[in-house]
């Protein structure tokens, strides 16, 4: 069974680490907002504010986000079926979540490193479905050019969507909240349409 594992182009194992993606940072926003308490409010307030400095349950957003990252290195690592540069994306992305965790916001005002990196963060986590693509006519589905697209404009809008909220001093904290469950979940849709999908070399002919 190990070996078989080995030799697929996408390996069972990537269910778990795309799986765990979207798992773990659902669980860490919510039990860091817990520990905040009720002065946070996750309707108009970011993820960041958890993981800022002094934040009740920093310890945990910040966790929360190095575990996101390694989910993301991991599954781009067995992602074999799809195309270098997206999994090369992908896994900037998951080094990406790594390096905001390391560096958090401050508890008061902005701060310009941190900034950088989650918007080079979210813009990696939204293209690398179009770079994933597999061009060839047995693609699996979650690898061919419309569900990838459609994959990046979702994640575009609702990254519009956030900014938009971040300057009206709206909903940030929910649409932050939607295009980041979205970014962790798309890897696990193609690790497991790719598993789903049927070897060519087991087809028969």
């Amino acid at each position: 069974m190990f070996y078989g594992d080995l030799m697929r182009l996408v390996p069972r194992w990537a269910l778990l680490s795309s799986g765990c993606a979207p798992v773990l940072l659902t669980a860490g926003w919510t039990i860091a907002g817990v520990l905040e308490g009720p002065a946070y409010d996750p309707a108009t307030k970011t993820i960041s504010v958890l993981a800022a400095d002094g934040a009740s349950g920093s310890w945990v957003m910040t966790a929360a986000l190095m575990a996101l990252g390694v989910c993301h290195l991991l599954t781009a690592w067995g992602l074999r079926a799809a195309a270098f540069a997206g999994r090369l994306v992908l896994g900037a992305g998951g080094a990406a979540a790594v390096v905001v965790a390391l560096f958090p916001a401050p508890s008061s005002g902005g701060s310009l490193r941190h900034g950088s990196v989650v918007t080079v963060g979210f813009t990696l986590l939204a293209v690398w479905p179009l770079l994933a693509i597999d061009r060839g006519g047995a693609a699996p589905w979650a690898l061919r050019p419309g569900p990838s697209a459609m994959a990046t404009a979702v994640m575009g809008v609702g990254a519009a969507w956030f900014l938009i909220e971040l300057e009206v001093q709206g909903a940030a904290g929910a649409a932050e909240r939607v295009v980041t469950s979205v970014q962790s979940l798309w890897p696990f849709v193609v690790v497991a349409s790719c598993i789903r999908h049927p070897d060519p070399d087991e087809l028969p002919t």
